[in-house]
């Protein structure tokens, strides 16, 4: 169905005071840049109209509009105009049985506050908040760094929205590419260091054809939270968390931030699936500085836990080489290839395999290691160096799926390269491996503690004159195990 008016945008009259003489007020500037935006997406120029409390409006006017957008604030919350006219097109809605609402914030009104029927709908939240205080306000320049990744972003988001349902009404294909059109994949609710990042994430993963999870605002109390979480969970097949500096709010009645939710109950999901058939990607963020006491237990749990990690990968790298992945992993099929490779049994000359993972700079002294293993009768795995970071890591994870046995060479590496090599054999299960690792053993220097490592099933074995003997009980667990 075609209509005469694109989008109506309803305000309180407060919400449009001009801060000086000759200037417009916010929901002017507003509709100048959406309308700016619209034009370039829909390759025309867009009808939209402004109706405030002392502006006439017949259901008649409704009936014709594609799209609703009220500007919600606590000027619109006490306007009787605002409420009603949103409950009149919510009649017509009704009728249509066809969601046409697009919810702007302009202010920061907590969902409880919100109008019964807009609280389930995500919302564009067109206000800056001071991550270190947690205060919000309007935008005063519009064209600074700020207003650039978070008011214009929304601007983007909104306009594009709006051409999608405009496309829908009318029939017609939103030219958004339709491959993987059957997925489903949830990501995860961040902190808000991270919601303008995931927000650029989400939008790209839509733009690819993707339903993107969560699809409406999470209720108020743990318990609805935790039901909610669940069941956008049973539709997907993915899942991708940011984790930042900050842990986030807990909500009434829990424990845990929404953040901390969302990884273990997908984690649960995970561990209840066969690999591969539920996927996680999980991207911590490599600064810390800011992270509170909460926030740090809570990341080295999410790395360490076997069964918060279980079916995940875990990434601590820049979050543009993350972004990389999530292309390479979703949008350009990795996954569906990892599962159809994790069916198919390696074929190898007959010969357990080990891998000896070991960093570039310890590469020379490796190699003594790799002649040791080779000597024994053992098929050696060995880490790639060249390439970029994604082919690098391709051949790590294809390395874990086959091997029989590890060794982890640590000469000039630090502890935490160490930590990460053993928490990716820890791993292995979400990269698709069908059988247990038979031994894992690490190879150190002498004088290193290594009380890490106890309990973890990993040997250690003191890289010294005697270092062939040593790996003599190593090599028959690997063989016979």
């Amino acid at each position: 169905m075609a209509y005469s008016i694109d989008v109506l945008i309803t305000y309180a009259d407060a919400d449009n005071q001009p801060s000086s003489l000759n200037s417009e007020g916010w929901v002017d500037k507003f509709k100048i840049f959406l309308e700016l935006m619209l034009e370039q997406v829909l390759g025309k120029k867009p009808n939209i109209l402004l109706k405030n409390e002392n502006d006439t409006l017949s259901g008649a006017d409704l009936h014709d509009v594609a799209i609703f957008m009220p500007i919600i604030s606590e000027s619109f919350l006490a306007s009787s105009f605002c409420l009603k006219t949103l409950d009149n097109f919510i009649k017509q809605l009704e009728k249509s049985k066809n969601q046409r609402i697009f919810k702007v914030l302009k202010t920061a009104v907590p969902i409880e506050k919100q109008p019964e029927s807009l609280r389930n709908l995500l919302g564009y939240e067109m206000y800056q908040m001071d991550l270190d205080t947690g205060k919000t306000g309007e935008f005063k320049d519009y064209f600074n760094t700020e207003a650039t990744s978070h008011y214009w972003m929304h601007i983007i988001d909104i306009a594009f929205d709006i051409h999608d349902t405009l496309m829908t009404n009318e029939g017609k294909s939103t030219g958004v590419k339709a491959i993987n059109s059957s997925k489903t994949i949830y990501l995860a609710e961040t902190g808000s260091d991270l919601t303008v990042q995931r927000k650029i994430i989400k939008r790209e993963l839509q733009r690819h054809g993707f339903k993107v999870f969560p699809d409406q605002n999470l209720p108020g109390k743990a318990s609805d939270i935790e039901e909610t979480i669940k069941r956008h969970l049973d539709h997907c097949n993915v899942s991708i968390h940011l984790i930042g500096s900050t842990y986030g709010a807990i909500p009434e009645g829990g424990d845990k931030s929404i953040v901390d939710m969302q990884t273990r109950l997908a984690a649960n999901k995970a561990a209840d699936l066969p690999p591969f058939e539920f996927s996680r990607l999980i991207w911590i963020t490599p600064n810390l500085r800011s992270a509170n006491e909460k926030q740090i237990t809570f990341i080295e749990n999410v790395k360490r836990d076997s069964e918060v990690s279980e079916g995940a990968e875990i990434l601590q790298t820049p979050l543009e080489d993350f972004k990389n992945i999530i292309r390479e992993e979703v949008i350009e099929g990795g996954l569906d290839k990892k599962r159809s490779a994790s069916l198919i049994e390696d074929k190898t000359n007959g010969k357990p395999a080990i891998y000896l993972i070991h960093d570039k700079i310890d590469h020379k002294e490796a190699a003594n290691v790799a002649t040791i293993l080779e000597k024994s009768g053992y098929n050696v795995l060995l880490p790639s160096f060249k390439g970029n970071l994604l082919d690098i890591r391709e051949n790590h994870i294809a390395n874990l799926r086959r091997l029989d046995g590890a060794v982890i060479y640590q000469g000039q590496v630090n502890r935490q390269w160490v930590k990460m090599k053993a928490l990716d054999l820890m791993k292995a299960p979400g990269f698709g491996r069908k059988k247990p690792i038979r031994g894992k053993v690490l190879i150190t220097s002498v004088g290193q503690d290594n009380s890490l490592f106890e309990g973890k099933g990993i040997t250690i074995i003191q890289n010294d004159n005697n270092l062939s003997k040593s790996l003599v009980s190593f090599l028959e667990e690997v063989k016979t195990g």
